[in-house]
């Protein structure tokens, strides 16, 4: 038996309860990790885990266990990095959930670049516009827009993203171009949903840009006849002329200079929201987990429409 193997599989079945995920998640077959743990539980002489039909969990030995484990695991890890070309030329797979609309937009384009500075990182990208339990989904970080809710998970700000207001030439051209914000009163936008609370999002503006102390924020909740939960389906909705939508700037840069949607009240400000990436404390000792990160916020730096 690989001692050190099976403390890592041990460890991921802890944190994803499921010997099924655990199994996937280091892309090996659910029989190998059932006989390495139970390979693990003899050759430490206590029952690590408790095991139902439905559920897996860790026992009172087991937690001990998986402490000590986390903590070897991460020591080895660093001592390898540190006497070999490892920190420099990291290698393994990094898992990352994201929206599609920061994917698609922000990260796959420049991806080519991470790849040729760390050529021996595999990325694989999950989609989605909700929270997710990390340890449980198995997923190394998380980049995600807007405020953040406490967590035990580290939280590291790479950017502000500008908001724009917009729609596309032809709901300009049916219902007209809105010049004040009480001209929206007799406009309908394409609203979005939170995945978490069900509630749409109002249109926000900076009722005094100027004071960096005290930048007021009004808000505008419109009529709609479409919402949505999804960043891609929100833009692509605008872009169909559904109605106004407020996306962040650098997800529609390419809409607005290719014609497909059009800036609109440019008088006003709108403010900025944080772009943030996530992932659980024990992993910021990770190599190719700090490579990936460090990359991003100096991707999110370079832009434009996200510098902080």
């Amino acid at each position: 038996m690989d001692r050190l193997q099976a403390m890592e599989i041990f460890t991921r079945v802890v944190e994803s309860k499921s010997f099924s995920k655990a199994a996937d998640m280091l892309d090996l077959p659910r029989g190998t990790v059932s006989n390495l743990i139970r390979s693990l539980e003899e050759h430490v002489g206590v029952r690590l885990l408790n095991r139902t039909t439905r559920s897996v969990n860790v026992t009172e030995d087991g937690a001990l266990y998986y402490e000590r484990c986390v903590r070897i695991l991460a020591e080895i890890s660093d001592a390898e990095s540190s006497l070999s070309n490892k920190r420099s030329s990291p290698t393994g797979t990094v898992r990352v959930d994201t929206s599609g609309t920061i994917a698609r937009t922000l990260l796959i384009p420049a991806l080519g670049q991470f790849y040729r500075a760390y050529p021996h990182i595999n990325v694989r990208l999950g989609l989605s516009d909700r929270n997710i339990d990390m340890i449980q989904d198995g997923v190394d970080c998380v980049i995600r827009m807007g405020s953040l809710e406490e967590s035990s998970l580290v939280a590291r700000r790479i950017g502000n993203a500008r908001m724009v207001v917009c729609a596309s030439p032809a709901y300009l051209e049916e219902y007209g171009t809105p010049a004040t914000l009480e001209d929206l009163a007799q406009h309908r936008a394409v609203n979005y949903v939170s995945s978490s609370t069900g509630r749409t999002f109002p249109f926000e503006f900076l009722k005094n840009p100027k004071d960096l102390n005290a930048p007021e924020t009004i808000t505008v909740q419109m009529e709609s006849l479409l919402a949505v939960n999804d960043g891609s389906a929100y833009i692509a909705a605008g872009v169909e002329g559904y109605g106004i939508i407020q996306p962040s700037r650098f997800m529609v840069t390419e809409l607005l200079a290719q014609g497909h949607l059009r800036e609109i009240l440019t008088d006003y400000r709108c403010p900025s929201t944080p772009l943030s990436i996530l992932y659980p404390h024990r992993q910021n000792l990770n190599s190719r987990i700090r490579a990936f990160t460090e990359w991003v916020t100096d991707l999110a730096h370079a832009h434009p429409d996200l510098r902080t």
